[in-house]
C-alpha cells in the first residue's frame, strides 16, 4: 500500500516506450486506477510512488508532446 493509504498491490507498471533498451533511467506508470495516475522510479519498484491526478497527468503528457510553450513577454 502506499502511504497515501492507495492500494497498489495489484497495479500493472509500465515503461515508457522512450525509456533507454537498457532498463535504466526509467519511469513507471500504473493504468487504470480512477482518477489519478501513480509514478515510480523503475530502478527502485519498492520506493516512493507519486500520485498525480489525471487531468494533471494528461496536461504533463500533453506539454511533453507538444514541446516547450513560448515564453511570455
Amino acid at each position: 500500500m502506499a502511504s497515501n493509504g492507495i492500494d497498489l498491490s495489484t497495479a500493472v507498471w509500465r515503461k515508457s516506450t522512450y525509456s533507454n533498451g537498457s532498463g535504466g533511467d526509467c519511469v513507471e506508470v500504473a493504468d487504470g486506477l480512477a482518477g489519478i495516475v501513480p509514478v515510480r522510479d523503475s530502478k527502485v519498484p519498492h520506493g516512493p510512488v507519486l500520485t498525480v491526478a489525471a487531468p494533471a497527468w494528461t496536461s504533463f503528457v500533453t506539454a511533453l508532446r507538444d514541446g516547450p510553450a513560448p515564453l511570455a513577454s
